[in-house]
Formats: C-alpha cells, sequence, structure tokens
C-alpha cells in the first residue's frame, strides 16, 4: 500500500489537492471531530461487528467522534447510520525480514514504525517479522484520505484528536486490574533466576510445607524448590507464612503457588517485587524440579504413545495429549483465544453454537441485528452474540495455510501454529460486566456461566423469538409428609438436569481401596505416587441417584400444621428439545476444603430418560391442605427476610470477607450474610452449605428477597409470576397504583430496584381494568394452560437423546484448572481446546462435566 504523504485523492485515480488545502478540506467536518476525554473508550484493536484488527487485510477504522472501531465490511453501515464522516484507519503490515548476506544476520527492527498499542500475535515468531503501522484520516463518502502524521498541515484540533487516539491504551485496561490475567507484569528475576542444583523433585500431589504441616496455600520457591505455606499475600489464603520467612531468610524472590500449575500458566508471586507477577520463563524453572508444566507428548524412552502404559492424567486424556491431532479448519472450525482463565466461556461458547436454534437466532439474523443495532453495539448483548456466532461459523478465521506456507515450514524444521483463532475479549468485556466473578480473571464454573448466559438470552430476547427455549423444561417436585402420607405437587422451570456421583456404586471398590493405602503410605515415605486408579461409576446409578427421594430439611406439614419429616422426589414434567446433563463432580471433604470427584462415568451416546416423565397426583394419593404456615419470625433466614428487610449497605463486611476467603464466591458470600440477617459468619457459612447446590448460588445479590432476574430464570418464583405482596406493597406505599406496581414486577423478574425504573421510564402507564382482570384469572393458572405468556415456554416432547457435545474440566475444583469441549460435527468428534481446533482421536466421554444431548424425534 503507497504511503500519500501530503496528499489526498478520490479512489480510482482522481484529482489531487495540495498540502494547504487539508485544512479547508476537513472544516465541515471539525464539529464532529473530538478530543477524547477522560473515561471514553477508545477502540482500536478490534471491530464492533467482526474481529477485523488493525492486522486485518481492510485494517480498522476508528470514528473520530465515537471512538468506536469498525473494520472495511461494517464501516459503511456506521456511516450511513449516525452521519460520522471523519475515521482514523489504522493498518499494521507484517512481512518477513530480509536477512543480510553474512552469516544470515537479521537487520535490526526499527521500533519506530510500530507506533500502535496493540497486541502482537503471540504465533508469529518476532525474530522473523517486522512490522510497519500506518495511520491516516479517512472522509467518508468520497474516501479522501490524509496520511499521517500530517502535523504542519492539519488544524491544532485534529492534531490533538489524532495524537490522543493513538496514544490511547485498550478500552479493557481501564477494568480492574484485577481483570485481566496478561496484564500481570513480568518480573525482573524471570529472565536470569538462579536455581540450585540441588536434585529436588516435585511430586505430583501429597504436599506439604517443609515448616509445619499444612496441606493447603502452598507455595514452591523456583530457587532451591523448597514448598512453604503462605499466609495474606495475594489470594488471601491462610498459612503460617513460612514461604514469606523464607524470602527473608534466604531473598529467593519467586515462588508459584502449587495447585495452580495448567498447561496455560500458574500463580506466580514476586516476594521482592511484593505483588504477582507474570513469568516467562515458567515452563522451564519448572521442569527444573522435575515438573512438566506443558505435558508433553513424547516420553523418556522414546516409545511412542501407544507402546505403553496409557497414562491415566485427566490432563492428558482430556487434551488428548500424546495423539497427533489433525488440525480442522473452515466454518464451525473456529477456535477462541484464551483471554487468562476464560476456557470456561469459550468451551460454552463453542456449544452453544452447535444449536442451530442460537445459529439462526443470531448468525441467520445478522443483517437485522447489525442494522439495528444501538449507537453504541459494543455494549449491546444481541449484536456481540451475534458477532461470536459469525465469528465462530463463518470460517473467515479458521483459514488453512497455503502449500508454500507448508513447505516453509517443513524447510526451516520448525512448527508455526497456523490457528490463530478469534479473541471473546469484547465478548466476555460485556456478559460479565455486572457479575464480579465473571468479570475478574479468575477461573469460573462453566456450569454457572451457561447459567448466567441463559439468563442473558432470556432478558434481550429478539421479539417473540427465544432460542434458550430449547434448554427449558418443568419439573414436577413431590413432596410427601411421611407421618400422614399426604403430598403436594409443585411445579418450576430448569435449565439443566444435575446427576449425582453415585460413588457407592464404584465397580472396581478393591482397587480404590488398595491405590488408596499405597497413596497414603508414599506420602507418609515422602516417595513418588501409585499410579492413579479412578473410580468406575455405572450411568445408571447415578440415573437410579437422581431418581431417589431426598429428605426436605425444615418440612412444614399443613396436615399437621406443625414441622415433620418430609420427602421429595422429582421427575420432568416435560422434556426439553436439548437436554444438558451436570455430573456433580464438585463438594466439600470433611475440612470442608473444596475437591473433585475423579471418576469415570460411562455416559450413554443414546439416553431414554422417558421413565422420568411426571405422572400428577395418583389414584388413592391425598393431598396436603392448602394452608400456608403461620406469621411468625421463622428460624429460616430467607423467611425472616420477607418480615423485616435488611438495608443492602448495612451488610456486614467482614463476614463477607471471612466467608470470601474461605474460597465461596463474593456475591454467594453477600448473599450468604444478608439471608441470615448480618448474624455472624458461621451463620452465614451454614447457609452456604445448604444452599450451595443452587442453580442461582454465584448470581448477584437481587432485593429483595426472591426478585432478582435470576430467580425468575431458574425457577426460584412460581411459574404463575404472581409479585410477592411485601413488594407490591412497597410500590404503593410511595403513592403508585397497584396494578401499576404489579405490572412493573412481572416485566422486571419482582426486582424492587428494575421496577422502580420501569414506572420512572413508563410515565404513559394508564389503569387498565382488562389488565387487571386478566391478571388476577391467571395468577394461579398453569403454565400449559391457555392462559400461558406469549411464545413456546416448554418444547416438550419424546425423552429420546443423542449426545453431541461435553464440555470437560481438569484440575481440582471450580477455582482451578482449565476446560474442553468436545462437540460431534459432521459424523465425526472434534475438540476445541482454546484456540486449537482438531479432529479428536479418543474422545474421552467419560470423563466430562456437562453434556449436551439433542432429542430424537419419536
Amino acid at each position: 500500500m503507497q504511503r500519500r504523504g501530503a496528499l489526498f485523492s478520490v479512489p480510482g485515480g482522481g484529482r489531487k489537492m495540495a498540502a494547504g488545502d487539508l485544512g479547508e478540506l476537513l472544516v465541515p467536518h471539525m464539529p464532529t471531530i473530538r478530543v477524547p476525554r477522560s473515561g471514553d473508550r477508545v477502540y482500536k484493536n478490534e471491530c464492533a461487528f467482526s474481529y477485523d484488527s488493525p492486522n486485518s487485510e481492510g485494517g480498522l477504522y476508528v470514528c473520530m467522534n465515537t471512538f468506536l472501531a469498525f473494520g472495511r465490511e461494517h464501516v459503511e453501515r456506521h456511516f450511513r447510520k449516525t452521519g460520522q464522516s471523519v475515521y482514523m484507519h489504522l493498518k499494521r503490515h507484517m512481512r518477513e525480514k530480509v536477512r543480510a548476506a553474512s552469516a544470515g544476520a537479521l537487520p535490526k527492527r526499527r521500533n519506530s514504525k510500530l507506533f500502535l498499542d496493540l497486541d502482537m500475535d503471540d504465533d508469529l515468531n518476532s525474530d522473523d517479522y517486522e512490522y510497519e503501522d500506518e495511520a491516516k484520516l479517512v472522509i467518508f463518502p468520497d474516501h479522501y484520505e490524509i496520511a499521517l502524521p500530517n502535523i504542519e498541515e492539519l488544524p491544532a484540533l485534529v492534531t490533538i484528536a489524532c495524537d490522543a487516539v493513538l496514544s490511547s491504551k485498550s478500552p479493557y485496561t481501564k477494568q480492574d486490574p484485577d481483570t485481566w490475567e496478561n496484564e500481570l507484569p513480568v518480573s525482573k528475576y524471570a529472565n536470569n533466576l538462579a536455581q540450585l542444583d540441588n536434585g529436588v523433585r516435585i511430586p505430583p500431589s501429597g504436599w506439604k510445607c517443609a515448616r509445619c504441616d499444612l496441606r493447603e496455600n502452598l507455595w514452591l520457591n523456583l530457587t532451591d524448590g523448597s514448598v512453604l505455606c503462605g499466609k495474606w499475600f495475594f489470594d488471601s489464603s491462610g498459612g503460617n507464612g513460612h514461604a514469606l520467612e523464607h524470602f527473608r531468610d534466604m531473598g529467593y524472590p519467586l515462588a508459584v503457588k502449587l495447585g495452580t500449575i495448567t498447561p496455560d500458566g500458574a500463580d506466580v508471586y514476586s516476594f521482592q517485587e511484593e505483588g504477582p507477577v507474570l513469568d516467562p520463563h515458567l515452563a522451564k524453572h519448572l521442569a527444573h524440579f522435575g515438573i512438566d508444566m506443558l505435558h508433553t507428548n513424547g516420553t523418556e524412552n522414546g516409545l511412542r504413545d501407544n507402546d505403553i502404559k496409557p497414562r491415566v492424567s485427566e490432563w492428558e486424556v482430556i487434551q488428548e495429549s500424546g495423539t497427533k491431532l489433525k488440525p480442522m479448519y473452515g466454518p464451525g472450525y473456529t477456535g477462541l483465544k484464551n483471554l487468562g482463565n476464560s476456557c470456561y466461556l469459550s468451551s460454552v461458547m463453542q456449544a452453544i453454537f452447535s444449536i442451530p436454534e442460537f445459529q439462526r437466532a443470531y448468525v441467520g439474523n445478522l443483517p437485522r441485528i447489525f442494522d439495528y443495532s444501538p449507537l453504541d453495539p459494543t455494549q449491546d448483548f444481541n449484536t456481540q452474540m451475534t458477532k461470536l456466532g459469525h465469528g465462530l461459523l463463518s470460517g473467515q478465521y479458521s483459514k488453512p495455510p497455503v502449500k508454500s506456507e507448508l513447505i516453509e515450514q517443513v524447510m526451516k524444521e520448525e512448527h508455526k501454529p497456523q490457528q490463530n483463532g478469534i479473541s471473546p475479549r469484547m465478548f466476555k468485556a460485556f456478559v460479565s460486566k455486572s457479575h464480579p466473578e465473571f468479570s475478574s480473571n479468575r477461573q469460573q464454573d462453566a456450569q454457572e456461566f451457561f447459567l448466567h448466559l441463559v439468563n442473558l438470552v432470556e432478558r434481550n430476547r429478539i421479539g417473540s423469538e427465544n432460542p434458550s427455549d430449547v434448554f427449558r423444561f418443568l419439573v414436577e417436585e413431590r413432596i410427601q409428609c411421611c407421618q400422614t402420607r399426604k403430598v403436594r405437587y409443585t411445579e418450576r422451570v430448569d435449565y439443566l438436569m444435575q446427576l449425582p456421583v453415585a460413588m457407592e456404586a464404584a465397580t472396581n471398590k478393591d482397587e480404590l481401596i488398595a491405590y488408596e493405602l499405597m497413596r497414603r503410605e508414599a506420602e507418609a515415605n515422602r516417595r513418588p505416587l501409585p499410579e492413579l486408579v479412578r473410580a468406575k461409576i455405572p450411568f445408571s446409578a447415578c440415573l437410579q441417584a437422581f431418581a431417589e427421594p431426598d429428605n426436605v430439611d425444615d418440612f412444614w406439614s399443613s396436615a399437621l400444621q406443625a414441622k415433620s419429616a418430609g420427602v421429595k422426589t422429582s421427575r420432568f414434567a416435560s422434556f426439553p428439545e436439548y437436554l444438558v446433563v451436570q455430573i456433580k463432580k464438585f463438594t466439600f471433604g470433611l475440612d470442608w476444603v473444596p475437591r473433585k470427584f475423579d471418576v469415570s462415568i460411562d455416559m450413554p451416546d443414546l439416553l431414554d430418560i422417558s421413565h422420568l416423565r411426571a405422572r400428577g397426583l395418583q389414584p388413592g394419593e391425598e393431598e396436603l391442605p392448602d394452608i400456608s404456615p403461620p406469621i411468625v419470625i421463622p428460624d429460616d433466614s430467607k423467611d425472616r427476610l420477607m418480615n423485616q428487610l435488611i438495608d443492602p449497605s448495612d451488610i456486614d463486611e467482614s463476614s463477607v470477607m471471612q466467608l470470601a476467603e474461605m474460597g465461596f464466591p463474593l456475591e454467594a458470600c453477600r448473599k450468604a450474610v444478608y439471608f441470615t440477617g448480618n448474624t455472624g459468619a458461621e451463620v452465614a457459612f451454614n447457609w452456604i452449605i445448604v444452599h450451595m447446590e443452587e442453580p442461582d448460588f454465584a448470581e448477584p445479590l437481587a432485593i429483595p428477597g426472591y426478585g432478582g432476574a435470576g430467580a425468575s430464570v431458574y425457577g426460584a418464583t412460581g411459574l404463575d409470576n404472581q409479585p410477592p405482596e411485601e413488594i407490591v406493597a412497597i410500590i404503593t406505599s410511595m403513592g403508585f397504583q397497584r396494578n401499576q406496581a404489579v405490572q412493573a414486577l412481572r416485566a422486571t423478574n419482582h426486582n424492587l430496584e428494575r421496577a422502580l425504573d420501569w414506572i420512572f421510564s413508563h410515565p404513559e402507564f394508564e389503569e387498565d381494568s382488562d389488565f387487571m382482570i386478566e391478571m388476577e384469572n391467571n395468577a394461579n393458572a398453569n403454565i400449559m394452560s391457555e392462559a400461558k405468556p406469549e411464545g413456546p415456554r416448554v418444547k416438550d416432547g419424546s425423552g429420546m437423546y443423542e449426545l453431541f457435545a461435553f464440555i470437560s474440566h481438569m484440575g481440582t475444583s471450580t477455582m482451578s484448572g482449565h476446560y474442553v469441549c468436545h462437540i460431534k460435527k459432521e459424523g465425526r468428534w472434534v475438540i476445541y481446546n482454546d484456540h486449537k481446533v482438531c479432529a479428536s482421536e479418543r474422545p474421552p466421554k467419560d470423563l466430562g462435566y456437562m453434556y449436551f444431548y439433542r432429542r430424537i424425534p419419536s
């Protein structure tokens, strides 16, 4: 591309004008050119509608008024919609370096050619390539171009605005500094870290502090291999501070937290720099102590993987290490870059956009969604979902290397990864901005994110079209009073089936007992651990455990009008079109430390749950009387909340932090303290243990009571959508009409704060007696009756399903580790491991965490 210097022209060989006329050309557009202010988000790395960047062939156009960025394919749309004419065009040229004649020396990079604050492509060898940045102003619709910098000829305001745009930082760096893991500083000690050759080798488990008996919050010193406990630093975990004492005694600066090491990195702390840091040579430093961070494919004796006894580590099995996987390219085979513990998001989104209903709802409606997007499309859920879906499905960002590049790689005897994938940075920033856990750089639970995404899809539905309908189903809950044998049937909405792990049904109990004895003996004698033995659980046993009755805590029998023993069974009142099954692998040990069941379950390719169909009230069964418990100040914290609401600003933050330090999600801790009335961390801890299996456990606190958006989505509110009278009374006490309060609460999922906003944003509301009559008539109607809300609520059908995707987790808890997704496409399984997409050779269907089944038409 030829630079025009101080000239501009009409494309196609039009007239050229002198540099002195540049200012005159910009005069009509001067009122629209702004200098970025503090708080303005300047997008220079990524198009709002696509994954085009300055590295793309057409470069990127930044609007000089809104500072939004657009690829060549989308900039015209923004011009037509807003009338903004002046854009800064950014282009980064990449070319292979020309080697000098003598000794193959490389010319020194001229850093003056790089002035854009852009992410470098990690897959390109910086020693072989050089970059040159180009910026120019483009005036629409005639595409006049003014090369930059051009200080002498441009008006001062334009020059200042251009400089400010070029020097601005990424909008994502303005978030909490803990948000993105790759923003941690590189330790100044990493490059020249001294490591003692003392023969220390670190076993894969069984660690404990060298100065005390603690077995948690342990840190490996990267200089001498000492394993010592932490204290207050980095993650606020408990300990006796021996790692810090060791640094003060010896001066060895860097330590890595054991239990956080994955192929993507680990938690590294610098005592000297007093903060978390990045160690670019971490794999090498860990290998010094016998830790294979990257899980290499080869073996020490050179045998092929299939010539030796298969390794059983879930990291190798799930990622199919040791197998030469063939990369896949084209539509539907695009990977997602890991932003730092974002694999939970990537795995869920790959599975979601393999579903035709989501493809049609977003990618199928791309022109309409993009054309009618708001002025800031980066803050619109449907636009960002459509952008992500198109990026994954179009094949535009997953093209195979050309033949000449393959030959070049062979000649150089090197492997240069070609699968770059797309970066979900803008999508993640939007969908997680109101969530304290998902907006962090910490690992999260894929199941919790799935429900969070369903919540967002529900709240941002496109007209009557709601693709999440395919997951929704009704659960019939039958509660029986053990003393009177009377029953009550209720229904709730759910979006996934949570399947317990029936450990007692393991088919290899003798092997497990022998392994546990050998493991304890090895730990006691500080010897290498024996080869892992994984519990083998029949899927039928897990399904049976799901169907068995559960005890109901604090059951109040309306027949006895007193507390009594009760049991609850759950059945499907409807079967969804797509059934999501979560294996409940995560629990707490006797010491309340989160742990994971490392089990193998023979998940079926074809699943029949027809026998779990609900049957309703049976002949001979007698219903419990429809009598409510007496209005007293109860022991249950949630009921107490309905009698006396706590001001959210009065939540005891010290109790919240005590719980958070135990590893529980922050929002769950806030809810626990809130719902237990600030009665202390111990009582709140008990609330967490009771409610931690609830789908909305880590959702943000919604005031009051059950009024959050997540409550409605996950079944915390009744199917009739009738708002609690306590909340209605609060709104009517402010002078609003009752039907106005009810309609506002129904429109906002019973959230008091959002309902008030709704009322003020709908001043045209008029009392509608027909609405009130309809509301009262339908208040207790069944969802399947003629009075059901508009649009399909459930898509009932056969209970026969076929497996088409599953998400696997590696690691000891949802707060650490790595997620990988396998999807069956075109008759074969494909593994999606962040940006890498390959044909699967041995899909580990027995080690999954979430399974996606599609209904088989009857």
